[in-house]
């Protein structure tokens, strides 16, 4: 994404001609984001026995998975769907992880004969595992009291989150494993979600080392996802030297304390296709009370729903017109629900029905979690590759 003539453009394609060719609202995703995210991690990352699983509920999009796959990187999911996904597009089972909660027998079934690897959330669930596949190898996901993230709903660790084993019952989920012969081959923990902080990070990390030495068998340590990116203008990005520098040197020592090398996973989603993402929409009108000035966009929470549900920051421009006099207003969807609004106080060029306005790192927890509320259709999808616009499936 850059600007040129006033206007926003991704690659040689300016945001308006985007949106005449394919209409608005439309989700606009840049190949060349995702590949520098990814490229930054393993190139950071430097423990060798490192692995990138992409969290893909953050964004399914068939082409960003195929390309992610490209680019070597494997897979985590949480549902029967996104392992199907992950499989029509060419990832082998070995490289597919699942993680879940609430399961169901039918979909733990599904799991098992595709030979998916797991981490089991809950004792219930090492118990139906065990009764359907014993003797099979099993990871567990486990809280251990340590939790962050941008906001409530996102933050997955402490007595407050439904997800993982807490400690206190771990000695219970051996004894479960025990009797149905499974292995415990990986330890799986995942603390939240958009966390900008490495110090937290870490301390997550150090947690989840120290609990590893009570168990023999392991085989990979799984240190989940929550890599953030800078939503706000005051954010800072998370510093990756810093935390791959630690992570490597951490993991190295554990390994000679352990007494054997284990494969060291990451599960960023947000991370690497965030940034890559930008919703387009016309805007359809301009109306003003006594107080304020709201600009309404043909297009609503029911497409991105993360500012209604999170009041999560999108930075908003007028794609038509970068600089220019500059008005304060509130960026309103068209669904009828008071909550649809996109940003107060926003200030930007100011626009005129028709313009283009461009909502920004809306490339995870965007399209995935799209609508047909009110009975709207869904917005449509496109990549921009090295070779020019490549339609999403």
């Amino acid at each position: 994404m850059h600007t040129k003539n006033n206007k926003l453009y991704f690659g040689k394609y300016s945001s308006t001609t985007l949106a005449k060719k394919f209409g608005t609202p439309l989700y606009v995703y840049e190949a060349d984001v995702i590949r520098q995210r990814y490229l930054e991690l393993i190139k950071n990352m430097l423990y060798h026995k490192f692995h990138i699983h992409y969290a893909c509920k953050a964004n399914t999009n068939i082409s960003i998975l195929k390309l992610l796959l490209h680019l070597g990187a494997k897979i985590e999911t949480v549902s029967r769907g996104e392992i199907t996904s992950a499989l029509k597009v060419g990832f082998k089972s070995k490289d597919i992880l699942y993680t879940s909660s609430s399961v169901t027998e039918e979909e733990m079934v599904f799991v098992i004969k595709n030979n998916i690897k797991v981490n089991l959330d809950s004792l219930s669930q090492i118990e139906l595992y065990g009764k359907l596949n014993p003797n099979g190898k099993i990871g567990i996901r486990i809280n251990q009291g340590i939790g962050a993230g941008h906001h409530s709903h996102v933050i997955t660790g402490g007595v407050m989150s439904k997800f993982g084993i807490p400690l206190e019952h771990l000695s219970q989920a051996k004894k479960l494993a025990k009797k149905y012969k499974l292995q415990i081959v990986s330890l799986h923990q995942h603390i939240g979600s958009n966390v900008l902080d490495s110090k937290i990070l870490l301390k997550a990390f150090d947690k989840l080392l120290e609990t590893a030495k009570d168990f023999s068998e392991l085989e990979s340590l799984d240190f989940g996802g929550g890599l953030g990116i800078p939503y706000l203008p005051k954010d800072k990005n998370l510093n990756l030297k810093l935390l791959g520098q630690e992570m490597t040197r951490k993991m190295n020592n554990f390994s000679k304390i352990y007494g054997r090398e284990l494969n060291m996973i990451l599960e960023p989603g947000r991370f690497l296709v965030a940034e890559a993402g930008t919703l387009l929409a016309n805007v359809t009108e301009i109306k003003t009370n006594p107080k304020r000035t709201f600009v309404g966009i043909n297009t609503g929470f029911n497409h991105l729903l993360r500012p209604a549900m999170y009041g999560s920051h999108h930075e908003i421009i007028n794609a038509n017109k970068i600089k220019g006099a500059i008005i304060k207003v509130d960026v309103a969807g068209n669904i009828c629900e008071s909550g649809d609004v996109f940003g107060r106080d926003r200030k930007i060029s100011k626009p005129k029905v028709g313009d283009v306005l461009a909502i920004k790192n809306s490339g995870a927890y965007g399209y995935v979690m799209a609508s047909r509320y009110n009975s709207r259709e869904l917005p449509r999808e496109i990549l921009i590759g090295k070779n020019g616009i490549l339609r999403s499936i």
